[in-house]
């Protein structure tokens, strides 16, 4: 990875685009540490890390994607939250609708369209979930500083305000990597965040072992979970690189035809099949859901009766929520799965270009196999990111471990992202340096 970032510095062309992504990282950090107004920062950060309970365990994690610029109540402190939500929303209604079916296939006319529609319900989910946000700070957080009379109404619009221009800000800066920088754009943001916080994660190991050598009696566990620690978390990584990279591969042989004096195809190649298809998407899909109802229990101050006990059932320290949150990775990888793939148009492709399976029967057969084999990798890989997303429930089974709050999502984001780079940075460089037959 060293060796072809340093290739990459020089070619001037990627040498620019390198710089240029840096500069929007250095102005996404910048922006991280400029605060909204008239909220409290003070009061927010103690609700986030205030114990296990409540919200603030599902903000937390929130927290952590935006580089702690939640508990810092800063302008980016919704983070992508509300464009990762309204891409999953245009995709889902794209399948449903087919105006926008037809809009997506439209070349480069209906790509930019289908980009316009995704900022406007950007903005619109943005304006919600602001309101949301700030309804909570103020019942729940006691993070607004005035909020009775006019005065309370202009502070409300201010701060919906400013929250969703930082999330609008966010998504130019995203589209800005992808046209003059390196690698996708909102998911390098995401990994600008999360390594932030990698220096918090650093210093709890320190504490630990530095506790445990000054009262070696009282805290010397730190001996072991310190250690402990770091060998989970490489063991993770190497877990998340390998599912990265892992895939099913399904041989295709294609018939060799005459047409003329020339033999055509006879060759033999695969279809591959990533195990990690869906991404974090099912992740994000099952967050969005779950967050529902502790949102709505806060935004309506429901505190009795019957509503309360049955919101308060979701609340992330109970045992129902990872239960749920496992549950609905599975249903939504399945989900994801059947929209990006088509096993019946896949076999219908391999039809049209003399393409077969060895031993499965074209038509029908092949179509069912591709199924089959489809719905095994994608249970895979949904077991793999439902249990990585349930990671820090099983950690908090162990007191020691919870100071370290392992983030399994961050993981695969971290690993994803560093590696598309990467293999961005190589395709480029081979496109630039690729020998055809004239030289």
């Amino acid at each position: 990875m060293i060796q072809t970032i340093r290739n990459a510095w020089k070619v001037p062309e990627l040498r620019m685009k390198m710089l240029y992504t840096v500069l929007i990282i250095i102005v996404f950090r910048i922006g991280s540490c400029i605060p909204v107004p008239y909220l409290d920062a003070g009061a927010l950060a103690t609700m986030v890390n205030a114990g296990e309970s409540g919200i603030g365990a599902f903000f937390r994690f929130s927290d952590t994607l935006s580089g702690g610029s939640l508990q810092k109540a800063t302008i980016f402190a919704m983070g992508v939250n509300p464009y990762i939500t309204s891409s999953i929303v245009v995709q889902l209604l794209t399948v449903a609708i087919p105006a926008l079916e037809r809009m997506s296939k439209d070349g480069e006319e209906g790509r930019k369209k289908m980009t316009a529609l995704t900022r406007y319900v950007t903005i619109g989910l943005g304006i919600i979930q602001g309101f949301g946000l700030y309804m909570f700070l103020r019942n729940s957080a006691r993070a607004v500083k005035v909020t009775s009379g006019g005065a309370g109404i202009f502070v409300a619009i201010v701060i919906i305000a400013v929250l969703t221009a930082g999330t609008a800000l966010m998504m130019w800066f995203g589209e800005q990597i992808n046209k003059k920088g390196i690698g996708n754009g909102i998911s390098i943001l995401l990994f600008a965040g999360i390594v932030s916080r990698m220096p918090s994660f650093i210093e709890t190991v320190i504490k630990f072992f530095m506790a445990a050598i000054k009262n070696p009696e009282s805290e010397g566990v730190g001996f072991i979970i310190a250690p402990l620690f770091v060998i989970m978390f490489v063991a993770i990584v190497w877990v998340v690189v390998f599912m990265n990279d892992a895939e099913r591969r399904i041989p295709v042989q294609y018939a060799k035809r005459v047409v003329g004096r020339k033999m055509y195809g006879g060759q033999s190649t695969h279809i591959p099949i990533k195990v990690g298809l869906t991404g974090v998407m099912p992740i994000i899909f099952a967050g969005t859901i779950l967050q529902m109802p502790i949102m709505i229990k806060n935004l309506f101050s429901i505190n009795e009766g019957f509503w309360a006990s049955f919101l308060g059932y979701f609340d992330p320290s109970k045992w129902l929520y990872p239960v749920l949150d496992f549950i609905l990775i599975l249903a939504f990888a399945f989900f994801y799965m059947t929209i990006q793939y088509n096993p019946i148009e896949m076999s219908n492709n391999l039809r049209q270009s003399n393409g077969t399976i060895p031993g499965i029967r074209p038509g029908k057969p092949t179509s069912d196999f591709l199924s089959k084999i489809l719905s095994k990798v994608t249970l895979t890989g949904a077991l793999f990111l439902a249990v990585l997303s349930i990671l820090p429930y099983l950690m908090s089974i162990v007191p020691e471990l919870r100071a370290f709050n392992i983030q399994g999502t961050s993981m695969i984001i971290l690993v994803g992202v560093a590696l598309e780079t990467v293999k961005q940075m190589e395709s480029q460089m081979m496109m630039r340096h690729y020998k055809g037959f004239l030289d």
